[in-house]
C-alpha cells in the first residue's frame, strides 16, 4: 500500500480550498489502485468523515511527525499556500511542514499550487532554500513559474499544469433547480450569478456591485441571485448589498457542499465571479463567465483558458460588464463550444499530476514534460 500525505488549507469550510481537497483525493484514487491518504486539517474528524480518509490535526505537531513518518509522499497540494499578502504566517507554516518532511527524508511534491506574491526578502530566501530540495514542483498558471524563476527555484524540475478543481465532475443540474427553487427562485427568466468576496466590504464596491446588478435586471430582463463561496465571508456583504439594491434580486442563505454547488451553478445562464473557484465552477459545468480580478490568480486562469478578466474590483465599470453581458448572449452558443474544447485541455493537461505521483512512489526521480 502507497502511504500519501497532504498538506494544506483544508477544514476551513472554504468551498475553493475544499474543492481542491476533493479533486486531489479523488484523482490520487482513480489512479493509484492501493493508496491510503492522511490530511493535515483543521477539523480531522468533519475531513475524514467528507473524504473517506485519514485526517490529522493541522497544529499537532506530534500526530503531523508520525504521519509523516510512516508516508511514502508527502504533498504540499493546491491553493495560494507560499505568499506573505494575506497573512505572515501561513508561508511559514506551510515551509515549515515541508520541511519537516524533508528532514524525515521522504519525497516531497508541490501539487499544482499557486506561487507568490512573495514580498519579503527572508521569505523568498526562505521558498528558494526548501523549494530547491524537494523533488518535483507543479504549478497551476505561467504566472507562478515566474515568481518561482524570480526566486531562484529551479525551474528544471518544475512543470506547469493547472488548478485541481478544473478535474471535478460536472454537478447535477437536477439538484441544483430544486435547491434554487427551495431558496425562492421561481425560474420566469434566465438567471445570471453573482460570486463576490466579503473582503472586499467597502462602500464604493457595495454601491457598484448593487448597482450593476439592478441595472442588468431591469435591461436584460433576468433575475440576479448572489451565491457565496465562502459562506462565513460573503453573506455579511451580501446583506449590505440587498439594502442598497432598488430591484428585486435572491440571495443564498444556506451552506451547501461542493456537488450542489456545481449543480446551483450549473443553473445559471452565466456567473459574474470574483472568487477564482466559482469562475471554475461555471467553467467545468460550461457555463460563460465574467471575471472581476482581485489578485493575480484570477487573471491567470482566465488566461489558462485564452481569455481575460473583464476588469478588477477598483475599476469595475457598468459599461464594459453591460457590453461583454450583451456580447454574450449575442453569441450564446458559440462561446460555450468554445469554453468546453479550452476546460478539456486543461483537464488533459492536468493529468501530468498524477503521472508524476505515480513515479516518486515508485521511487523514481525522472520525469517526462
Amino acid at each position: 500500500m502507497d502511504r500519501i500525505v497532504i498538506s494544506g488549507y483544508y477544514g476551513f469550510n472554504n468551498i475553493g480550498d475544499e474543492s481542491i481537497l476533493t479533486a486531489i483525493v479523488g484523482n490520487l484514487k482513480e489512479y493509484i489502485k492501493d493508496v491510503e491518504i492522511t490530511v493535515l486539517s483543521a477539523n480531522p474528524e468533519a475531513t475524514s468523515k467528507k473524504h473517506q480518509i485519514q485526517s490529522v490535526d493541522r497544529k499537532n505537531i506530534y500526530e503531523i511527525c508520525r504521519a509523516i513518518k510512516k508516508c511514502d509522499l508527502f504533498i504540499s497540494g493546491g491553493g495560494s499556500l507560499l505568499q506573505d499578502v494575506t497573512s505572515g504566517r501561513s508561508i511559514s507554516y506551510y515551509l515549515a511542514i515541508i520541511l519537516i518532511a524533508l528532514l524525515l527524508r521522504k519525497k516531497v511534491l508541490i501539487y499544482s499550487q499557486g506561487m507568490g506574491p512573495i514580498n519579503k526578502w527572508f521569505n523568498k530566501c526562505m521558498v528558494r532554500w526548501v523549494l530547491n530540495r524537494v523533488d518535483c514542483i507543479t504549478i497551476r498558471d505561467e504566472k507562478s513559474k515566474k515568481v518561482l524563476d524570480e526566486v531562484g527555484v529551479s525551474i528544471q524540475k518544475t512543470y506547469v499544469t493547472t488548478d485541481p478543481v478544473i478535474s471535478l465532475h460536472q454537478g447535477n443540474r437536477s439538484l441544483g433547480k430544486e435547491i434554487l427553487k427551495k431558496e425562492g427562485i421561481s425560474y420566469q427568466r434566465p438567471l445570471i450569478g453573482f460570486a463576490i468576496r466579503g473582503r472586499d466590504d467597502n462602500e464604493e464596491f457595495v454601491s457598484n456591485i448593487s448597482m450593476i446588478a439592478d441595472q442588468i435586471i431591469k435591461d436584460f430582463k433576468v433575475d440576479v441571485v448572489f451565491i457565496p463561496f465562502h459562506f462565513g465571508e460573503d453573506v455579511k456583504i451580501m446583506d449590505k448589498i440587498e439594502n442598497k439594491m432598488e430591484q428585486k434580486a435572491f440571495f443564498i442563505q444556506n451552506r451547501y457542499n461542493i456537488d450542489e454547488m456545481l449543480g446551483i451553478v450549473g443553473n445559471l445562464s452565466l456567473l459574474i465571479g470574483v472568487r477564482l473557484h466559482s469562475l471554475i465552477f461555471s467553467a467545468i459545468m460550461n457555463v460563460p463567465l465574467v471575471a472581476i480580478s482581485y489578485d493575480p490568480k484570477i487573471d491567470s486562469f482566465m488566461e489558462s483558458l485564452d481569455l481575460k478578466a473583464l476588469c478588477s474590483i477598483e475599476n469595475l465599470n457598468y459599461k464594459d460588464l453591460y457590453e461583454e453581458i450583451n456580447y454574450i448572449q449575442n453569441n450564446y452558443g458559440q462561446v460555450q463550444n468554445i469554453l468546453q474544447k479550452r476546460v478539456q485541455k486543461l483537464q488533459d493537461k492536468l493529468k501530468k499530476n498524477e503521472k508524476v505521483v505515480k513515479e516518486l512512489l515508485k521511487g523514481g526521480n525522472s520525469f517526462e514534460k
